[in-house]
């Protein structure tokens, strides 16, 4: 068993992985870092410097490399899909992801990726946002 956390650069991503952190010490798991990016623009490059920030935010934290893992995959245009079949393939016990205040017309219009992750997950889902 095992924390997931889905992280991003951002405010939110930040936050669900300190968060994510926080829990994963309580219930005594290992924590798995999610990222998802673009499988049209992203570089091999850009997947390891994504990898290696995490990292660095994880040991900061007191996390050792034993406790983590990173995993950085493609989206193929459907990152709540992604986001979901990543922590099914995981077998983590509680996924954390951050969030952003949207109006409900934005919502309406774009759609939300924590919605359907929400809706989606096979696992409890801890949502939190930015300070």
């Amino acid at each position: 068993m095992s924390v997931a956390v889905v992280t991003s650069d951002s405010p939110e991503g930040r936050e669900a992985l300190v968060r994510a952190v926080e829990e994963a010490k309580l219930r005594g798991l290992e924590l798995i870092a999610l990222t998802v990016v673009d499988a049209n623009s992203v570089t091999e490059e850009d997947r390891e410097a994504t990898t290696l920030a995490t990292q660095q935010v994880l040991t900061s934290r007191g996390i050792s490399d034993a406790e983590f893992s990173v995993r950085v995959e493609p989206d193929a245009g459907d990152p709540a899909g992604a986001i979901v079949d990543l922590v099914a393939d995981t077998g983590a016990s509680l996924l954390v992801i951050g969030s952003r205040r949207r109006s409900a017309v934005g919502k309406f219009l774009m759609g939300s990726t924590v919605q359907r992750v929400l809706l989606d997950s096979p696992v409890p889902v801890l949502v939190v946002k930015a300070p």
